[in-house]
């Protein structure tokens, strides 16, 4: 029932660490954080514009638009409803799915059935680059701002691409994998009332988990960011700049989420029932650590939430029947 990718399923036991500027929107308005690049969000929106589109399969329609937020061309990649056209005098909900962090937008249709899963339910998916590490987040870059504006390109430029003109109406859920999910439960967050519902699979729920004041690490630690990548330039130094840690920290903005149907599922790093490694995967066991850790802060909130935890690894097949399970939820959230 599940695919399988090995290439993808080892590349993803890259350690990642979450990344980006400044303090939660006030609202759903995509208004940029406190300390995103000094650029207001209608600037970035009317500027922003689809260059080139491409049918790559029946359903499958990728965009390229030129982003100020980002300083360059990305990819977002759409899977359309039956029946759906530009021309359509109709809106679709929107469901989000975002990737981990050593991947892109092809992600989901290359390593999951989500093609299949979603042919018969009336939405439109959205699934937009995020950057190798991007962190969903716009980047302190030492407080400089600037690009990468991961935040702004997808909850202002492509957002209101996709509203304006390409059918998609104002009910929206989100989910994500990995540094993915951080990004479901992020923008969840940081926009109060933009999504009707969140799901995060072994997501970095917790990104101050096994920090402590004066360390010079993150419950990740530099070494285990991204090989290449200057971790710092994200969200800066977690002392120094603690205030953008926290408004970056699913965990610490837990309580933003009320109202918000919300859906954790993380296996333990043990091997599952579908397969995986001899030994423990440690990645998947900070997951598992991370979401039980915001699952329990929801709850000292009174925030309510459906969890999933169970034996399982880093991986596509835990992630396509994470989607699976969580489908139901989503598709409920969409219609009211």
């Amino acid at each position: 029932m599940f695919r399988r990718s090995a290439a993808a399923c080892a590349a993803i036991l890259t350690p990642l660490v979450p990344l980006s500027p400044g303090g939660p929107p006030a609202h759903a308005s995509a208004r940029p954080a406190a300390h995103a690049p000094p650029l207001a969000a209608s600037l970035v929106s009317s500027r922003a514009r689809v260059v080139e589109e491409e049918f790559v399969a029946h359903r499958t329609l990728d965009l390229t638009i030129e982003s100020p937020a980002m300083g360059r061309r990305e990819k977002v990649r759409l899977l359309v409803p039956r029946g759906w056209s530009k021309d359509a005098h109709r809106r679709w909900p929107t469901l989000w799915l975002l990737h981990g962090g050593v991947d892109d937008y092809t992600a989901w249709t290359r390593d999951t059935d989500v093609e299949e899963l979603t042919a018969d339910s009336g939405v439109i998916v959205v699934m937009p680059n995020g950057g190798r590490c991007g962190n969903y987040s716009d980047w302190w870059n030492y407080g400089d701002g600037g690009p990468p504006g991961w935040e702004t390109f997808h909850m202002t430029e492509v957002r209101e691409i996709l509203e304006r003109e390409y059918g998609a109406g104002k009910r929206r859920a989100i989910a994500g994998n990995s540094m993915g999910g951080l990004g479901a439960m992020l923008y969840a967050a940081r926009f109060p009332g933009m999504f009707e519902a969140a799901a995060a699979f072994s997501g970095y729920l917790h990104t101050l988990d096994g920090h402590t004041p004066g360390d010079d690490s993150t419950g990740w630690g530099p070494s285990l960011s991204c090989p290449g990548t200057d971790w710092r330039r994200v969200w800066g130094d977690p002392d120094d700049q603690a205030a953008i840690w926290r408004a970056h920290n699913p965990t610490d903005q837990a309580g933003r989420l009320a109202g918000v149907r919300l859906w954790v599922a993380s296996g333990d790093g043990r091997r599952g029932d579908l397969g995986g490694w001899p030994f423990t995967d440690p990645v998947e066991a900070a997951t598992y650590r991370h979401s039980r850790a915001f699952a329990d802060r929801l709850r000292d909130h009174g925030i309510p939430v459906t969890t999933r935890f169970f034996h399982g690894q880093h991986g596509w097949p835990y992630w396509e029947r994470d989607l699976h399970e969580a489908y139901p939820m989503l598709m409920r959230s969409l219609r009211g």
